[in-house]
């Protein structure tokens, strides 16, 4: 399967092809993928995740699935990339990962079937849909600052075209332990349903991007922490955790809080509900 990534050559942007373990420019020029600076492999006008949509995350908090999938927005300027440092403001400590499959459109898509959603998809790439839950309390509804702060977008590392979403597994790994190991069969609405969907009331554009969402067990991680998302096919996207070098301003906003429903989202399980408290973690 064609794979195509965005790096930085030389002080210039250039789009690449891989061959095997190394990146090919259309010059010519070669470079080992281990060591190349990543960019996202593409320049979306907008980024749309859902909120749920896999079955075990579904029922790892006990709820029930909407009749119809619901969306947030990540701004723009919370992409990052394959090697990426992801900051985690000081004074946070609920900073999660999410696995997930980004959808990357090709052809500029407005009131289509499902049955032909496919055509107007360029490729495939992976995605970690990482969530700030200090920030629950005040932006559940929209998920701006949970989902949407600096550095919590990482896509990559490539662009993969003509893949089968169908069957793939996808996997998170913390400092090389497996954390997450989910199917893209388990998906409740699939690739095509979720492109379709979108692009009832909102034109899909080139670039443009869709997460499809994420299995069980989201996890916070700390500074430190190297987070690194598979899904069959589509490569190895790799992150690392570090600390912001300013904590979050007191004197504007609402603060970052540990309630209930912080926890709840962050350590997995609506606790509230169930009458139990989650278990203690004593280091972020």
């Amino acid at each position: 399967m064609p794979e195509y990534r965005r790096i930085l050559l030389d002080g210039a942007v250039v789009e690449v092809r891989r061959e095997g373990a190394e990146l090919v420019a259309g010059d010519g020029r070669r470079v080992a993928a281990g060591t190349a600076h990543h960019l996202p492999p593409v320049v979306p006008g907008k980024i749309v995740a859902v909120h749920l949509n896999h079955r075990s995350r579904v029922e790892e908090f006990g709820i029930r699935l909407t009749p119809a999938p619901t969306y947030f927005h990540k701004p723009l300027s919370a992409l990052n990339a394959h090697g990426g440092a992801v900051v985690r403001p000081e004074g946070c400590h609920y900073l999660n990962y999410e696995g997930e499959v980004a959808i990357v459109i090709g052809r500029t898509c407005r009131n289509i079937a499902p049955a032909d959603a496919g055509a107007y998809i360029a490729g495939y790439t992976v995605a970690n849909d990482f969530g700030l839950h200090d920030f629950r309390d005040t932006d559940a509804g929209s998920m701006l600052r949970v989902k949407g702060s600096d550095t919590l977008g990482p896509l990559g590392p490539g662009l993969v075209t003509d893949w089968d979403f169908r069957g793939k597994y996808l996997r998170t790994y913390v400092n090389g332990e497996l954390v997450q190991d989910g199917s893209t069969d388990e998906m409740e609405w699939d690739m095509h349903y979720l492109v379709a969907d979108i692009a009832r009331t909102i034109t899909l554009h080139p670039g443009d991007v869709l997460l499809s969402g994420t299995p069980a067990n989201s996890r916070p991680v700390r500074p430190g922490d190297v987070v690194e998302v598979e899904a069959e096919g589509l490569g190895r996207l790799r992150n690392h955790v570090v600390t912001g070098p300013t904590p979050i301003r007191t004197d504007v906003g609402a603060q970052v809080t540990a309630s209930e429903e912080v926890l709840s989202t962050a350590l997995g399980g609506d606790w509230e509900f169930r009458g139990i408290r989650p278990p203690v973690r004593t280091t972020f």
